[in-house]
């Protein structure tokens, strides 16, 4: 049941069930607190009217997220009952209905958020958007996965997907929006190809507005399983974006100049204990194991050879933590893959 309603105000039902259809959301409304208690628990989300509040209080039901105390113009006592509840808000219907509206938009989702992976390149021409999107494809195929490119002189993730021909929003649009996005509507408005939906710009003058990045990641988190961010290596957001990710992998060509620049980033992203949620890449190159050492060094560890790309779908598939570790990978892979 996605929403149980407990009232028996006809302002409070007149309010509520309308934003409910609007949201596309089904509403079980219940006059009875005490028929209600069978199902407290198993509602996506329980809102409790405010001329009902402390009969359902009395009851003492089971504590459990996901309850809301909802009145027009509620009244001192509504509060302390929503206190003893456990409830995580009282809203007035009157002047935060929009506030409600919000929540409902998450109803039905996960009810733990998924992980987000940061792709970045040590130096330029690495292959971090090759990975990206190899990662995304790969894990798109098992569950909701949304691509995110936040880096505006990137050559654009839904072109290297074949997917620049796809409707959706892209950052031009969500940046018009205000006010929370709900995780539904987001995984169905950007672009997508069955269960991989990527997030990009349209035009040619692109800029990344960190404001809506901080308003819409948290909505991406709600509604997929894992979104990989194809990150800039420069930029005042970076270092925002990078605290964001939940592990990071820096991809670095063995060649000297690719090794000298992802040492500078490596260096600068552990200055603030960055890296250690960091592993770095390391694609064939001229250079040996030997060679790398003094990045991997500074601020991770060494591991065992093996394709860059299983490093990353392994921990993914057993829902592991990527660790700080140096991986040298046999092949490029390609997106195509």
């Amino acid at each position: 049941m996605p929403v149980l309603l407990l009232t028996r105000s006809p302002s409070v039902h007149d309010a509520v069930v309308p934003l409910c259809a609007a949201a596309g959301v089904g509403t079980e409304v219940c006059r009875d607190p005490v028929l209600a208690l069978a199902a407290w628990a198993t509602a996506d989300l329980v809102l409790v009217g405010g001329d009902l509040v402390l009969e359902v209080a009395a009851l003492a039901p089971a504590r459990r997220d996901g309850v809301l105390v909802v009145a027009v113009a509620p009244e001192d006592a509504a509060f302390r009952a929503a206190v003893e509840l456990g409830a995580q808000a009282v809203v007035d219907l009157g002047s935060a209905a929009e506030w409600l509206v919000d929540a409902l938009a998450d109803v039905g989702e996960q009810a733990s958020p998924g992980r987000v992976v940061g792709v970045v390149g040590g130096s330029g021409g690495a292959g971090a958007t090759t990975l990206a999107c190899a990662l995304a494809q790969w894990y798109a195929a098992r569950a909701p996965t949304l691509l995110v490119d936040t880096d505006p002189l990137g050559p654009g993730l839904d072109r290297l997907l074949g997917m620049e021909g796809e409707a959706g929003v892209r950052w031009e649009g969500l940046a018009e929006t205000a006010g929370r996005l709900g995780a539904r509507a987001l995984r169905e408005g950007v672009p997508r190809r069955d269960h991989l939906g990527v997030l990009t710009w349209s035009g040619l003058r692109r800029r990344l507005d960190l404001p809506t990045v901080r308003r819409i990641l948290p909505s991406a988190v709600r509604g997929h399983d894992l979104v990989v961010v194809d990150l800039a290596r420069h930029g005042e957001s970076v270092a925002e974006l990078v605290d964001r990710c939940d592990d990071l992998l820096v991809v670095t060509p063995a060649t000297v100049p690719g090794l000298a620049a992802t040492a500078r980033l490596v260096g600068l992203l552990g200055r603030d204990g960055r890296a250690a949620r960091a592993g770095l890449v390391v694609r064939p190159g001229g250079l040996g194991d030997a060679d790398a050492e003094p990045v991997s060094y500074t601020h991770l560890r060494a591991h065992e050879t093996m394709p860059y790309s299983s490093y990353a779908v392994f921990c993914l598939k057993k829902k592991k933590t990527i660790p700080s570790r140096v991986l040298r990978s046999a092949s490029c892979c390609p997106a195509s893959r």
